[in-house]
């Protein structure tokens, strides 16, 4: 219970912020803040089973068919992970209430922030793979409104679209991955894939698998080549920025190697995949840091070298490396968190992140300055700070690594370059904004030191860095070995958290890049020179240029299929059916199966003949539309006689009250048609027509003739055996619809009151010109309610409702239903509108259909809760036998309710369309003339 809590806080909490705004900026923070206190504090209570070694998880059923569980777990990497999302998440929220202009929507900042925290814990809290699926995308949809905040401006639209097309389409990737993953172990609850690491490894999909999970990884981490779009999401506010980098997002995907380690890991084709493509991350990163002007622009890049950094630690695939990383993640989070706040602080009283403009912020800013230089030697790797410890155990891992063979010495020659550039950025940071002389046209001028309580996240942050640099054994020890076995699965290796481990190799290549890292910012204005003559290529209109060509692609290929022409859209759907049904027939010997066909009797024979007469007469006279439609009733009537002669009495009452309902709306349609449809197919279109039409039908006919004659094995038999013990019912085909299959006919009936609303909403406010004369020319009757139509409605509407009361009461045992119903009464006041017209039916039947249909749903939505809420599955019928005196022993289930929740979303849904159709019209002058 505790772990759902966890998880579900956040997103219990998102609405408050927003509530609470109007109230002030004070309770709008309190609100937001609320949910994650206590959140953090139920993680902490768990801390000691955790630290203990043991591993907490809870499971709720949710779709278990599909292998989709409501399972957490909470192990050390999922307690270390989910502190930093909670407690850096509480900083920003504190640091945010000082960033954010007075004007400026918090409540709805905050809402997003929370949003997106909830499914940060989810995925690191995750015990199934595809409920960690259901969280991971949620987190590209949360940040995607997050770094498109600022909504205003073109570069934070531009930047929240490219990391949402990347991120998700990485997601998709993912996806797949996962439930190959799924495939090859049988099962998607972590427990038990992440004991299946050999049976991964071995089987055949593995290589498969193993590059869709990177491709996710790689695109949530920002791993080259798909780092282009974290740079551009720095469009985001700085409380954002500082939230991503550190504890949410990008981290995400490092998560994922640490917890997929045991599974996937340990292979060659890992290390090349994961180690190569950190390298390179890891180097682009560096480099590109260097050259930034932006202040963010330089802590993004940073945050991709650092991030590759990590991925080259797993990709070693040694358990010294995997603690390294874990490591690594930890101190990366603090002091990536305050620098980016720092520069907020900075670009708040600046109204610049121009590292160019921003000098000698030591003089006016010397408290924020002295946070932020720390901050930055940490990110450097400077002794007696945590990224120096880190730093050490990735230079000595990078010495241990064989795997390429004579050229095993690129990784740690790679290692200590990317350590020089770490020192130069680093240095640029302290010297370009906090010395080097006096700012330059500043919008804000005089900066000065931010707000008391905005310092202290920095504080914090900063403090942080320097105890786990000074004393690390006392401080984050515990936490890195809980998080770091729970990612080996296993016993940890020897490992020291030692500041000093004498002189050799590791310390050496410290010593080499902090040397070149001074050097190299020294002679910064030669390495700039060079960078300026690069060719300026932007990521950004490069994926917007991708964007457009793709759109474009898209656009000239629908503009092939979609051509407006509805005879087109069925030809190429009935010839890919046609293609299907050929292709499923030719690998049979033999058409003809072990069965034989049942004899032809004097009654099928007629029908058939009368069926399919009504149908070819359809298509012979489909240019007059009246003769077509009652050519198309008699088809729709003998198929209610084919149901009745097969002992299918549901579906004949159901086909006979569509019909009736059907033939009434084209009536209506047809009042504003022209009596015959114009010829407009070429003679060449037709004789496509007719042979699609001849293929099809003849394929269709062979298929049946083929499943005719072959055993069957329906699944019939089950609901016989079923429909009296499990739905309490013996009419079959309600208990399918109301219990076995009652989700479906509930997402029937929610389509089907869209789809009134939708056609309502659409007519709304049309208005026809009235037809003054019939097709011959003949003007219409003067009398439009006829007295004898009238008085027969009126008397043929009590005995209606009686007669669908009938039919619904007796639905659950015998032929009926609500669905039957609800047509039957649908029908009886369809018959009131057209005898006595719109305005005198509904001033005595004041019915708003609206609302009729939508109870009809919520009745049939609330009769499933209430099974689920007794254990049941959604939906499930709960039924018994009473005696009452007088009336005798009877039966009462709760299908009935649901079954009323049917018959008011049809009677609902079909009446808000007929009679919004009956007052379409407007009398013409000539009409009002009569």
């Amino acid at each position: 219970m505790e772990l759902l809590l966890i998880v579900g806080l956040p997103f219990l909490g998102a609405l408050l912020p927003v509530l609470c705004e109007r109230f002030g900026r004070l309770p709008c923070v309190l609100a937001a803040a609320l949910a994650p206190v206590l959140a953090l504090s139920l993680l902490l209570l768990q801390a000691p089973q955790v630290f203990s070694g043991e591993l907490l998880l809870v499971a709720q059923p949710w779709l278990p068919q599909l292998g989709l569980n409501l399972a957490l777990r909470l192990d050390g990497l999922g307690f270390l992970f989910a502190l930093l999302i909670l407690g850096i998440g509480l900083l920003v929220i504190l640091y945010a209430r000082y960033y954010l202009a007075e004007n400026e929507a918090i409540g709805r900042f905050f809402s997003y922030l929370l949003l997106f925290m909830g499914a940060m814990l989810g995925v690191v809290l995750s015990e199934n793979l595809l409920l960690m699926m259901v969280f991971w995308e949620l987190t590209s949809l949360s940040s995607f409104l997050l770094i498109g905040f600022w909504g205003h401006r073109g570069d934070a639209r531009k930047g929240a679209r490219m990391a949402l097309t990347v991120t998700g389409g990485g997601g998709l990737a993912l996806l797949a991955g996962v439930l190959l993953i799924g495939h090859i172990v049988g099962s998607f609850e972590l427990s038990v894939v992440l004991a299946a690491g050999e049976q991964i490894r071995a089987h055949a999909l593995y290589p498969v698998a193993l590059v869709l999970v990177l491709l996710g990884v790689f695109t949530k981490s920002a791993q080259f080549p798909f780092h282009f779009w974290l740079p551009h999401a720095m469009a985001a506010p700085t409380p954002v920025s500082a939230y991503l980098h550190s504890a949410t997002m990008v981290k995400a995907g490092v998560f994922l190697l640490a917890r997929l380690y045991p599974a996937l890991a340990d292979s060659e084709l890992w290390f090349y995949l994961v180690s190569l493509t950190g390298l390179a991350t890891l180097l682009v990163g560096a480099g590109m840091a260097l050259f930034q002007h932006d202040l963010k622009g330089l802590l993004a890049y940073s945050t991709i070298s650092h991030l590759g950094l990590i991925t080259l630690l797993f990709g070693l695939g040694t358990q010294l490396a995997t603690v390294a990383a874990i490591f690594h993640i930890i101190n990366h989070a603090t002091f990536k968190a305050s620098l980016f706040m720092a520069a907020g602080i900075i670009d708040h009283e600046t109204g610049s992140r121009d590292m160019r403009r921003i000098n000698g912020m030591w003089k006016y800013m010397p408290h924020t300055a002295v946070l932020a230089m720390v901050a930055s030697l940490a990110m450097a790797g400077v002794p007696l700070l945590n990224g120096f410890l880190s730093k050490e155990m990735f230079f000595s891992e990078t010495l241990g690594q064989h795997l390429l063979g004579s050229f095993s010495w690129v990784i740690p020659a790679a290692a200590t370059l990317a350590g020089v550039f770490s020192v130069a950025y680093s240095l640029r940071f302290i010297h370009d904004v906090f010395f080097n002389g006096e700012p330059i046209n500043l919008p804000k001028y005089p900066p000065h030191e931010p707000p008391r309580y905005m310092k202290v996240p920095v504080e914090i942050l900063v403090f942080l860095c320097l105890l786990v640099g000074m004393l690390p054994a006392y401080t984050v020890a515990p936490l890195l070995a809980v998080a770091a076995s729970a990612s080996l699965g296993g016993e940890l290796p020897e490992y020291s958290l030692a500041i000093w481990h004498g002189f050799n190799l590791p310390l050496l290549m410290s010593a080499v890049a902090t040397l070149g890292g001074v050097l190299v910012y020294v002679c910064r204005k030669p390495l700039f020179s060079w960078y300026a003559g690069l060719p300026d290529v932007d990521a950004k209109e490069v994926f917007e240029g991708g964007v457009r060509l793709l759109v474009s692609l898209s656009a000239a290929i629908t503009g092939r299929l979609e051509s407006g022409s509805l005879q087109r859209y069925l030809a190429l759907m009935l010839l890919a059916a046609l293609v299907v049904l050929v292709s499923g027939l030719a690998p049979l010997e033999r058409l003809t199966g072990s069965l034989g066909l049942s004899p032809i009797d004097g009654a099928a024979l007629l029908g058939s003949l009368i069926l399919c007469g009504g149908a070819l007469l359809t298509v012979i006279f489909h240019r007059q539309r009246l003769v077509a439609l009652l050519m198309l009733s008699v088809v729709g009537l003998m198929v209610a006689l084919v149901f009745v002669r097969y002992s299918a009495p549901d579906l004949a009452l159901t086909q006979l009250s569509v019909e009736v309902v059907t033939i009434i709306l084209l009536m209506l349609a047809l009042y504003f048609l022209p009596a015959q449809t114009p010829a407009e197919s070429s003679s060449l279109r037709g004789l496509r027509d007719f042979c699609v039409a001849l293929g099809c039908g003849g394929a269709v006919a062979l298929l049946t003739y083929a499943v005719m004659t072959r055993p069957l094995q329906s699944i019939s038999g089950f609901f016989l055996d079923n429909s009296v013990a499990g739905g309490g019912g013996t009419n079959v085909v309600n208990v399918i619809l109301v219990d076995f299959r009652g989700f479906d006919t509930l997402g029937e009936i929610s389509v089907l009151a869209i789809a009134g609303v939708g056609i309502y909403a659409l007519l709304d406010g049309l208005r026809l010109t009235q037809p003054g004369t019939d097709a011959a020319g003949h003007l219409w009757a003067r009398d439009r309610h006829p007295l004898l139509l009238a008085t027969l409605s009126r008397v043929l509407l009590p005995m209606a409702l009686l007669i669908s009361v009938f039919i619904f009461l007796r639905g659950h045992n015998l032929p009926g239903g609500g669905f039957i119903a609800g047509l039957v009464t649908a029908v009886a006041l369809i018959l009131q509108y057209v005898a006595s017209g719109v305005s005198w039916t509904q001033s005595r039947l004041p019915l708003n259909y609206h609302y009729l249909a939508g109870l009809g749903v919520l009745i049939a939505s609330l009769t499933g809760l209430g099974s689920w809420a007794f254990g049941y599955p959604y939906l499930t019928t709960a039924f018994g036998h009473f005696h009452w005196p007088l009336v005798g022993e009877f039966e009462l289930a709760t299908a009935m309710l649901f079954d009323l929740g049917v018959y008011l979303t049809v009677v609902g849904a079909t009446l808000m369309i007929l009679a919004k159709l009956g007052k379409l019209t407007r009398s013409d002058s000539t009409q009002e003339a009569l």
